[in-house]
């Protein structure tokens, strides 16, 4: 350890008092969530939600410390609004995860130009290898909550086609919407896991007081899919305007069939070039040798026996 150099030392030191910081923060966080659940078990299952807690109870929910930094400008600066609409698409919550994307970032942008330095410390290019780490640990995270949000998004283009028929067939049967989005949020969360998510959040949302078209805008614009914008727009139009909707998921749902016919198409289309691509590389060689190679082989004997003759 008395090898090291001072800067090393301290930004280990540093890591390591970080590192307790979190440990103490995220315990913290823990035990309030604790403390609500088992307020609110108390006040009974006809009780008031948590946010609706007397002013005295405040400092149990997410405006205690920690929520309170990520609000200000310094928190702002280091979980941005673009990580925490990432944190949002990935379903995780909000506070705990913003708390851990900011704890990840910062032990990692210090633990990794440490281990880079020790390793290579006594290369010329040490210094250029730390600042690649440091890059690394602080976009890191950042990278794995978008492959995260992208594999969601994916998932919600595929669930989306479902969701649509779904609603329709419970339409059909006789079942209001709010029926149909109840049953839909309770009972086909395995099949749709995302949408079926986002679903029980907004039914929530609405049976707390806010309008249907309040409740669900955060799921139409959250994953960045324009069908489920359009579909949310329709489902508030009909809820607002009144009349029949089972005409109009019918329609849609169709304009959704000829959607992934043509993205089908393009997909198909696509691989055929790589296909040619992959044949001409690998299958060309193969014909030519099978069929050419017999002809070389001739020429070559024929060479040779005149050339020993």
């Amino acid at each position: 350890m008395s090898s090291l150099p001072l800067p090393i030392l301290a930004l280990l030191l540093l890591a390591v008092a970080l590192t307790l910081v979190a440990g103490v923060l995220l315990h913290q966080h823990a035990q309030r969530q604790t403390t609500v659940q088992v307020i609110q078990r108390a006040l009974g299952e006809n009780a008031a939600p948590v946010h609706a807690l007397p002013d005295e109870l405040a400092f149990l929910q997410g405006s205690h410390w920690p929520a309170r930094w990520l609000e200000s400008r310094l928190g702002r600066l280091f979980v941005a609004d673009e990580d925490r609409r990432l944190i949002q698409q990935c379903g995780l919550p909000p506070v705990r995860a913003q708390l851990a994307l900011l704890i990840s970032r910062t032990v990692l942008a210090l633990v990794l130009p440490v281990l880079v330095h020790l390793a290579w410390g006594h290369s010329g290019n040490a210094l250029l290898w730390s600042a690649a780490a440091f890059a690394v640990g602080f976009m890191g995270p950042k990278w794995l909550l978008k492959h995260r949000a992208g594999q969601r998004r994916e998932r919600v283009a595929h669930e989306l086609p479902l969701f649509v028929d779904m609603l329709g067939l419970l339409q059909s049967v006789g079942l209001s919407l709010d029926q149909s989005l109840q049953v839909i949020a309770s009972d086909f969360q395995h099949v749709m896991p995302v949408l079926g998510a986002e679903v029980a959040q907004a039914n929530r949302q609405y049976s707390q007081g806010r309008t249907r078209e309040q409740a669900y805008q955060r799921m139409a614009g959250l994953h960045d899919n324009q069908h489920l914008m359009d579909f949310v727009a329709l489902v508030n139009q009909v809820d607002k305007h009144g009349g029949a909707i089972q005409e109009p998921i019918r329609q849609f749902s169709e304009r959704l069939r000829v959607h992934r016919k043509a993205g089908m198409k393009a997909r198909i289309g696509k691989i055929t070039v790589k296909m040619t691509v992959v044949m001409v590389t690998t299958l060309l060689p193969a014909l030519v040798i099978v069929t050419a190679g017999p002809g070389f082989l001739a020429i070559i004997r024929s060479v040779g026996s005149m050339t020993g003759s």
